[in-house]
């Protein structure tokens, strides 16, 4: 999805919400590591060398200032994709308690 200046879009236009994961999900590396349902340590080892590839891209070319501010982004991110996790945990556990 582009933006108006012709760059990727983060945010929805409409709602404003976070959209990352929506082109992270159309990823070919992400496609193929869930395509039978299980994501295993090797895929996880793979994805980390890409995330660590892209990062040592970016850095160099980052000001201190703006280095700071997509620090910020980046754990934002991170917060807000674990918080999802566990929340879609929560939901899917059981509402009743079992009494036996």
């Amino acid at each position: 999805m582009t933006g108006k200046q012709g760059k990727s879009a983060w945010l929805d236009e409409t709602s404003s919400a976070p959209i990352l994961a929506d082109q992270a999900r159309r990823l070919e590396s992400f496609l193929a590591a869930v395509a039978d349902g299980v994501v295993d340590e090797e895929e996880v080892r793979a994805q980390e060398a890409r995330l660590v590839e892209v990062m040592k891209e970016v850095e160099p070319l980052l000001s201190p200032e703006l280095h700071e501010h997509v620090t910020r982004l980046l754990c934002e991110l991170v917060a807000y994709d674990l918080m999802q996790v566990m929340h879609a945990i929560g939901e899917a556990r059981p509402k009743t308690v079992f009494r036996g």
